[in-house]
């Protein structure tokens, strides 16, 4: 059990790197990951699954103790970060699928690889949780709502079938997870430990399977897209950081906000991409996999480096499962 636990630290630890290693091979050798594509689905819902397990009660009571920070950040999340994709889909004169994948990247929830980033970065980790779990819980409404509204001139945008698509891989398996969780907690205290392995291994693969679909895609496109994301990337921290200044917010605060509103879900994007728009609108959120777990640890490094002032209960490390778990 100790060198499971050893394990799953070390997938956690080095998720970026883990990434990087299996999207290179899927690129050079594509042939043995093909036929991973239609596992996607499945695998996001393990992962969302996992999640559950992990949450708890007091990760949502920030949201009525303290709602201002919790909505500000929700608010920054699904109005300015699919705002500025849709911005920057245009100024790069996008092509109709990579368009709608960037919009759609910019449409999901956050991911709670951001949860961990927040607490090496010494921000409001339980603001940082309580982000996540609310923008994941809004997802299945709001995400296809913006879609419909800013890519639906790209590409054709069904938005009963994305709801019961959101619902299918995030908040049944969440449910599941939460309920599980309340039936045998001592048992599932015990397992969380290997939550982070599975959730790494689950990314894993569903980074594989789409690199190796859109190897063309990524040699004729690879440039230009990598560009978009890392531009609404930093948009999304700056903005984040921004808005914490703009409402006065501390420190802590803020950098939770930053690093909540610039990472997002990027497995569900993948996992929306595939499923309602193709291979090609699935690969800004594959690369966006890739390249948050290389900005957010860059950025909680430089910050963890500088101390923060004030800092309240809510910056405190709460002992959430979920800060140790990767999505």
């Amino acid at each position: 059990m100790k060198l499971l636990e050893t394990i799953s630290n070390l997938a956690g630890k080095y998720f970026a790197v883990w990434v990087i290693l299996v999207a290179a091979v899927a690129y050079l050798v594509p042939a043995p990951f093909l036929s991973l594509g239609g596992y996607i689905t499945i695998l996001l819902g393990v992962v969302m699954f996992g999640m559950g397990l992990t949450l708890k009660p007091v990760d949502f009571q920030l949201v009525l103790k303290k709602p201002l920070p919790v909505i500000t950040g929700v608010m920054a999340q699904f109005i300015f970060m699919p705002l500025g994709a849709f911005l920057i889909a245009y100024l790069l004169n996008l092509p109709n699928e990579l368009a709608a994948g960037l919009v759609l990247l910019g449409s999901v929830p956050g991911g709670t690889a951001s949860n961990v980033m927040v607490y090496l970065a010494k921000g409001n980790l339980a603001l940082s949780v309580a982000m996540t779990s609310l923008s994941t819980l809004l997802a299945p409404i709001l995400t296809p709502l913006i879609l419909l509204a800013l890519a639906g001139q790209w590409l054709p945008v069904d938005p009963i079938a994305m709801f019961l698509s959101i619902v299918q891989v995030i908040i049944l398996p969440i449910t599941l997870g939460l309920v599980i969780r309340k039936l045998f907690p001592n048992t599932v205290e015990k397992s969380l430990h290997v939550v982070p392995l599975i959730s790494v291994l689950a990314i894993m693969i569903i980074v594989s399977a789409v690199v190796s679909a859109n190897v063309e895609n990524i040699a004729t496109s690879g440039t230009i897209i990598f560009s978009a994301v890392i531009l609404h990337n930093l948009f999304g921290l700056g903005l984040g950081y921004g808005t914490g200044i703009i409402m006065k917010l501390d420190e802590g605060t803020r950098r939770a906000i930053s690093i909540e509103v610039g990472m997002q879900n990027s497995g569900l994007g993948v996992a929306l991409a595939s499923a309602h728009f193709g291979p090609l609108a699935a690969l800004p959120s594959v690369i966006a996999a890739v390249w948050h777990n290389i900005s957010g640890p860059i950025l909680a490094t430089f910050w963890s480096k500088k101390p923060v002032k004030n800092r309240g209960k809510e910056a405190e490390f709460v002992g959430n499962g979920a800060s140790t778990t990767v999505r």
